[in-house]
């Protein structure tokens, strides 16, 4: 059984036991459940619902297993023969869920 969730604008597919990175849940904190609402798609063998937009009634439980930062990406002005060169960096937190449970 596996289902697509709709997360900080991005589209997931999940089953459970699945362990994935979600952009920055603010009201999440290590060890709390968090429910997913937005369901797009739950599909368990042949059997598969579609939604228009989400699937009613169905949710998706997760545990915040952590809250870390991913990787630094580096970002460089540069402008050729006029004594100019930027470098700016930035660092998007993410908030790392396991799926304990797919509610259809």
């Amino acid at each position: 059984m596996y289902a697509v969730v709709l997360t900080g604008g991005k589209q997931h597919q999940v089953s459970q036991g699945d362990v994935l990175s979600v952009e920055l849940l603010n009201d999440a904190e290590k060890g709390s459940i968090v429910e997913f609402d937005k369901v797009l798609m739950v599909a368990d063998g042949d059997q598969v619902k579609i939604g228009t937009p989400y699937v009613e009634g169905c949710k998706v439980q997760a545990e915040v297993v952590a809250i870390k930062g991913g990787e630094k990406v580096t970002i460089t002005k540069f402008r050729r023969r006029k004594h100019f060169q930027k470098v700016t960096g930035h660092r998007q937190w993410y908030t790392q869920v396991k799926v304990t449970a797919i509610n259809a």
